[in-house]
């Protein structure tokens, strides 16, 4: 009998705790992001004085940070057949929200930083419920809110940046450290921990695989797969909302225009990871790893002098290249 016959055999069968570290630590394609990450590395060591350093070390953990929090949400959506790309105008819009309702409620950082969680949870919850109950694909669902939200970002103060005063703010999300490590590294292991046990050690992260790699056999065995997928969107929506409070805390302000396109990095990092576009198979230190990957090539290209247009050309074709890949 297959596993579509058999349906909570399929579900059991999905990779989970101790199979997913075993996946990442042994399969053929991490294997091979080691080898290319390794050679990068000594490539970039090689070309550049200035790149072997702890402080260029510290530097892209934190140019990374803003991908690596999102990619751990969008790990959901994709394993679960679906994606976002709404995620860079989410933050946008997010970060708007937080830093208005600081300057309208006495500059309290918990206020904003509901305000900006908030903003993203509901963009996801939008998301996942015209995907799933209109059944839109969310291709279109959130190329749509991608335009409307930062339609809304741009209007809400009439495209002027929000400026942040609140110190406890900056030292929490953008500034502060801890034993010499950043706060927004910080808040990367954090996210990127609380990914892992979620996806792989729950009920949840179950579902979540069953609903992309097998959907009639999830169905069958009672998994309400329109739940699963609206809950993975309404969290990469607050791990946006995250990331535009960390963002923010380090500018000191809000911009609407802020990180327009950041959307190709992050599904970039999570297809880089492992995880199959067309749904089921991915693992969030896979996707830690493929962020480290673009945050590494970006930082090394900067201090090559390569231009940002040619930047973007190459994880245009990295993402193709990482397609390709996975369909073979």
């Amino acid at each position: 009998m297959t596993d579509t016959q058999n349906p909570a055999k399929a579900v059991a069968s999905q990779p989970g705790g101790r199979s997913a570290l075993r996946h990442l630590l042994q399969g053929e394609r991490p294997y091979m992001l080691y080898v290319a990450f390794a050679i990068m590395l000594i490539v970039f060591s090689l070309a550049s004085p200035w790149f072997l350093s702890i402080d260029n070390f510290l530097n892209i953990g934190r140019q990374t940070t803003l991908v690596s929090i999102i990619a751990v949400g969008m790990t959901f959506v994709i394993i679960s057949r679906q994606i976002d790309l709404s995620v860079a105008s989410t933050l946008a819009l997010s970060g708007m929200s937080a830093s208005l309702a600081m300057a309208f409620v006495a500059n309290n950082w918990v206020v904003g930083a509901v305000a900006g969680l908030g903003t993203g949870a509901l963009i996801g919850l939008i998301n996942g419920v015209l995907t799933t109950r209109l059944e839109i694909p969310s291709f279109l669902v959130t190329l749509g809110t991608l335009s409307g939200a930062r339609g809304l970002a741009l209007m809400v103060t009439n495209t002027k940046p929000v400026i942040i005063t609140n110190e406890y703010y900056f030292a929490i999300f953008g500034e502060g450290s801890v034993l010499g490590i950043p706060a927004p590294i910080l808040w990367t292991l954090g996210v990127t921990i609380a990914g892992i046990l979620l996806l792989h050690y729950s009920v949840y992260g179950r579902r979540v695989y069953a609903a992309g790699g097998n959907p009639t056999a999830a169905l069958y065995s009672g998994v309400h797969i329109k739940q699963v997928t609206t809950l993975a969107f309404v969290l990469t929506g607050t791990l946006a909302g995250l990331a535009s409070l960390i963002l923010s805390a380090r500018s000191h302000a809000a911009r609407p225009d802020v990180v327009q396109g950041m959307e190709l990095d992050v599904i970039a990092s999570v297809i880089l990871g492992g995880c199959s576009l067309f749904g089921g198979r991915g693992f969030v230190l896979g996707t830690l790893l493929g962020s480290l990957i673009i945050g590494t090539l970006n930082n090394g290209l900067v201090l090559l002098g390569v231009s940002s247009s040619l930047q973007l050309v190459i994880k245009g074709a990295i993402i193709v290249a990482a397609v390709a890949f996975t369909r073979r």
